[in-house]
């Protein structure tokens, strides 16, 4: 599904129905981002223009076609130079399509904690070709473009998991910047949700002193180290709520030691109670 580019920037973290929403935004305009997450997986292509994107710790240098694998929940943020427009499509993926081999390209860009396809000029004209395709059919009003439409984006999808999963991508070391040291620690809590994630535990095991660990991971993440831990966690266990677990358990797995706690923190995140989500 196709729609306007005033749709998509009234919803910061934004809302996902259906199995994808596709966008081709091209603007101009002196808005920042601020630090968000999305409950749905994100594909951007990248067309023309001055921008950057921060992604759990790293900073993307981008240059026209490259693509963006942002995974659920991974907090993220575009720096745009406003001084010239700024042209990208944008795919959204639920996280439940039927085609789940298809989010392999996302959990691998996780497990490399690297996000970035730069293509091989020869791979370009295909994907420019695929993305015609898939946008003209969106566009359309001709019989049967809901078909057509799924069948292009599961093409689409193909292409792009084969190209990462295969790394047929050009890896170049100058396009991206990051602090190798808030990269592992980061890599360390996602990884660890459910143990002790205390500062001073961290900062032992790091070699470093609390207060310069707090400031570097602030600087580096736009988060407190407290609260991107707590999200985290919350995210966690809203995703095992839903999957059937008991809340008490679920709070239990993703970190909380206190039932209280973890109750004020997702109702203040959420909006409803654990109870609620089920």
């Amino acid at each position: 599904m196709l729609l306007s580019d005033q749709f998509y920037q009234t919803e910061k973290t934004g809302y996902l129905n259906e199995e994808f929403r596709l966008f081709h935004i091209k603007d101009q305009t002196s808005r920042e981002f601020s630090w968000h997450y999305h409950d749905f997986h994100k594909v951007v292509v990248f067309f023309s223009g001055k921008a950057s994107y921060h992604i759990e710790g790293k900073t993307y240098h981008l240059k026209p076609w490259d693509i963006l694998l942002v995974d659920r929940h991974a907090i993220h943020r575009p720096e745009i130079d406003a001084s010239v427009p700024y042209d990208r499509f944008i795919l959204w993926i639920q996280n439940d399509i039927p085609q789940q081999e298809l989010l392999k390209c996302f959990q691998k860009a996780n497990d490399r904690s690297y996000n970035l396809i730069r293509l091989h000029p020869s791979l370009q004209e295909k994907l420019k070709e695929l993305l015609m395709d898939l946008e003209s059919a969106a566009r359309s009003e001709d019989f049967a473009k809901d078909i057509l439409t799924q069948a292009l984006f599961l093409q689409f999808m193909v292409y792009l998991n084969r190209i990462f999963l295969e790394k047929q991508y050009i890896f170049d070391r100058k396009s991206y910047s990051f602090d190798s040291q808030i990269a592992e620690i980061l890599q360390y809590i996602n990884h660890n949700l459910q143990d002790n994630l205390s500062v001073d535990q961290l900062a032992s095991r790091y070699y470093i002193s609390k207060y310069h660990l707090m400031r570097k991971f602030k600087e580096e993440t736009g988060y407190t180290l407290h609260n991107y831990i707590v999200s985290k966690r919350l995210l966690m266990a809203r995703n095992l709520i839903s999957e059937g677990m008991p809340v008490v358990k679920a709070a239990h797995e993703s970190g909380f030691t206190e039932y209280s706690t973890f109750s004020r923190a997702y109702r203040r995140q959420f909006g409803q109670t654990p109870s609620e989500s089920r």
